[in-house]
């Protein structure tokens, strides 16, 4: 999504508050993705790693162990593992999808090959594991360990619901507590975990993730609809040309009468789409509301992980996690 805008404040603020930190993580995770034996390892990962990703998720989790005053080292550990949890995902989800560019570069399965990134994706998936083992904390290992589960059944979950007409709302939160949020949470539970915070602010922490990352990801699927290509790195309606049941789309079709509904099953379902499709599909999301709908959904959760911070000692770190919630859906107004 596009926190790697010039007016991501509460994103630039956040990275000049950790920035030691952040380089002690960089200074890891290219330690650990190198391969004596496979230096196609590094190529890849490195093409990705390098690619001026604004790196969140660890820093969610360098916030959250510095709001629970955390002064020990094993937070870069958690939060480059953290970070290649994500990059392991990013390597599949673009062999999955097909993607040609990320981030405005070409992927890694165009460069080399769809093997070369599923496997460099599991080498990744296998550093992050030896990466959270060292702390030594059992809750940590499980939290994380987790994570990755519910990433990889989120993503399983949503190549059978994305095209799936009887997809609703519930089953959309669930695709994307999945692929988004459950790193979201995972990052910031473990901050407060490894720092030894009282249960009620891990639980907290845990809260803002979730809301956060169930925020991002709604309205990046907004964005899809009705966002500027410039601003948001993707063309208005990419996910319609894809077949991408989201939130926007689930909520036309509840409205939609049976002419509508055959629209929507011969676009999404079976994928015959024609000129002039897509402007039929953005009247159909402004006859029935289903863009105001979807924007309130991503304040709502936007306000829920503002109401989760609030809940932790007053700290600039932690105003400027609240700023970031606003943030993520400041481009919806």
């Amino acid at each position: 999504m596009g926190l790697d805008t010039p007016d991501a404040k509460p994103h630039d603020r956040l990275a000049a508050m950790l920035a030691d930190d952040m380089g002690q993580v960089n200074t890891l995770i290219r330690a650990r993705m190198a391969s004596k034996h496979a230096p196609r390892i590094p190529e890849v990962t490195a093409h990705l790693v390098e690619a001026g990703g604004k790196r969140l998720r660890p820093m969610l989790t360098l916030a959250a162990a510095r709001i629970c005053g955390y002064d020990g080292p094993f937070h870069i550990h958690l939060a480059a593992t953290v970070e290649f949890i994500h990059t392991a995902t990013l390597l599949h989800d673009d062999v999955v999808d097909e993607s040609r560019q990320r981030r405005g570069r070409p992927t890694a399965n165009l460069l080399w090959d769809n093997k070369s990134s599923v496997l460099v994706g599991d080498y990744l998936f296998a550093r992050s594991f030896q990466l959270m083992t060292e702390p030594g904390d059992l809750r940590v290992l499980e939290i994380l360990s987790n994570a990755a589960a519910t990433i990889a059944e989120g993503e399983v979950l949503q190549l059978t619901a994305a095209q799936d007409l009887r997809t609703d709302d519930s089953i959309y939160l669930q695709v994307v507590r999945g692929k988004t949020a459950a790193l979201f949470s995972a990052a910031t539970e473990v901050g407060g975990v490894i720092a030894r915070a009282e249960e009620s602010q891990v639980q907290a922490l845990y809260a803002y993730g979730d809301a956060l990352g169930i925020a991002f990801q709604i309205a990046d699927d907004l964005l899809d609809y009705q966002g500027v290509s410039s601003a948001t790195g993707k063309n208005v309606g990419d996910d319609f040309r894809e077949r991408k049941l989201t939130l926007p789309v689930i909520k036309a079709v509840a409205a939609a009468d049976a002419t509508e509904r055959a629209f929507w099953q011969r676009t999404i379902e079976k994928g015959r789409q024609e000129d002039g499709d897509l402007d039929h599909a953005l009247a159909l999301l402004k006859k029935h509301g289903a863009l105001e709908a979807t924007r309130d959904e991503a304040l709502l959760w936007a306000g829920r992980a503002k109401e989760s911070m609030a809940t932790l000692p007053p700290s600039d770190m932690r105003d400027v996690l609240i700023d970031l919630a606003d943030f993520v859906v400041s481009r919806l107004y």
